[in-house]
């Protein structure tokens, strides 16, 4: 490790991402628990298992590939250069740094943190279709935005060399964008196409409210997400970095910590913003939603994913407004394209996440707008247009499109949704008598063949 000092940096670095990725995992502690209280006492363990399998299926993907694709596609390809193969053969699956390596004690840690993030954008998706979607069809489209679409929209908008920052100026510190809005987007895509739930809209075609079958469950699952935010927003930043070892391009003095895009930041920073966003999204939850407990509790979870694009350069009291502004239009949104377009988001995943993760991107814009993007020289300074275009990436072109196109392949197949009779009787019923019915259809079959013989 070289000197003491080098050896203490190291050991802290390493130390301080296994923390993020410990705090992160509480986030889907808080999804599986938010999403069975808020599906009926019939879907439990099909919802609970929906979620819950996604992370081996990531994790496994995105050891393979995933991971890969952040280091090499920051350029597009071949928008600001060609891919990167060098430094992604450095992070490939056989390479001498995914695996035990006593030289390299960061990339373990650091690929977990990233591979949480991976989690989370799937966990997104997957509490707006429960209660409907076939398990396999889900773990299909978790795998494609954990492990695909995500990862390329953090290497566009996330990379500290990303073409994003680059040429549009994109600021995104705290994954407004990145992971939200990608995830919201990816999952109204998916929506358009399953459909919602039985019984959801009447004759006439208003809206009944589905209620969520625990709302304690429900209240505590928000809780546990809002714990784990700290470890994702302390994990979306570098927490020693000295400029002068980072190929001579940044001149400065050794920094303490840095957002990902190697900008000065500390975590006293963060730690106002972030509680300040929630405090402004509870606020506004609250009074919007007139007491709704459900909303109230997301509306904290909005404020904060609003607020979290600029929440390393904001004032609190700006984080505080930018928090319940994102908050009122998420929840006006919701419902308006509910009734307008027929849409059952389940739990609001598509308000809270991806209109709240666009509003927040553009509201950057303005609000940073003349700040460097980018410590490197050259880098295009954050600004409104280049924002705005970000969000329409993020929410619709690595979001919306590939989350409709796999759904309609998907259901091309007919696959995507459970059958109405199963749907009907409960998934976690309807999925068991389907496995009797065909185990009686073996034995049926072994005895017919033996009665020939």
């Amino acid at each position: 490790m070289g000197s003491n000092l080098d050896a203490l940096t190291t050991v802290f670095t390493e130390f301080y991402y296994w923390l993020t990725v410990a705090l992160m995992f509480l986030i889907h502690v808080g999804f599986c628990m938010y999403e069975v209280g808020a599906s009926r006492r019939r879907n439990h363990m099909h919802t609970l298992l929906k979620n819950s399998m996604l992370i081996p299926l990531v994790t496994i993907t995105f050891f393979f590939f995933g991971w890969w694709l952040y280091w090499a596609l920051p350029n597009g390809p071949w928008i600001t250069g060609g891919i990167e193969w060098e430094a992604a053969s450095a992070n490939s699956p056989l390479s001498d740094t995914m695996g035990t390596n006593l030289s390299d004690r960061i990339t373990g840690v650091f690929w977990a943190a990233f591979l949480l993030f991976s989690w989370t954008a799937a966990s997104i998706v997957s509490g707006s279709v429960i209660e409907r979607i076939n398990s396999g069809a889900f773990w299909i489209l978790a795998v494609l935005i954990g492990s695909g679409a995500w990862i390329i929209d953090a290497s566009w908008g996330w990379h500290y060399g990303g073409w994003m920052v680059q040429i549009l100026g994109y600021h995104d510190a705290y994954a407004s964008g990145v992971i939200h809005a990608i995830a919201g987007g990816f999952a109204l895509g998916v929506l358009v196409v399953l459909g919602p739930r039985l019984g959801k809209f009447a004759a006439d075609g208003k809206a009944r409210d589905i209620l969520p079958h625990n709302p304690w469950l429900v209240c505590v699952g928000l809780f546990l997400i809002y714990t784990g935010f700290w470890g994702f927003y302390v994990a979306c930043n570098v927490p020693l970095i000295d400029p002068g070892g980072i190929g001579g391009e940044i001149t400065g003095e050794t920094w303490t910590a840095t957002t990902i895009y190697l900008t000065p930041t500390t975590l006293g920073a963060i730690t106002f913003n972030f509680l300040m966003s929630l405090s402004g999204g509870m606020m506004m939850g609250y009074f919007v939603s007139k007491g709704n407990a459900f909303w109230t509790y997301s509306g904290g979870l909005a404020g904060i994913i609003t607020a979290s694009a600029g929440n390393d350069l904001y004032h609190p009291i700006q984080a505080l407004i930018i928090g319940g502004v994102g908050t009122y239009l998420a929840y006006k949104l919701h419902f308006w394209v509910e009734n307008k377009f027929k849409i059952d988001d389940a739990v609001g995943a598509v308000a809270v996440h991806g209109y709240a993760g666009f509003i927040g991107l553009v509201i950057c814009g303005f609000v940073l707008w003349g700040h460097p993007s980018s410590p490197y020289e050259g880098y295009a300074t954050i600004n409104p247009l280049g924002n705005f275009i970000g969000a329409i990436i993020m929410f619709g072109v690595l979001g919306f499109l590939p989350g409709y196109i796999a759904s309609r392949i998907l259901h091309s197949f007919g696959i995507l949704r459970i059958p109405k009779d199963i749907e009907l009787m409960g998934l976690d019923f309807g999925t068991a008598l389907e496995e009797e019915a065909a185990a009686n259809e073996v034995k049926e079959a072994e005895l017919a063949m033996a009665s020939n013989k």
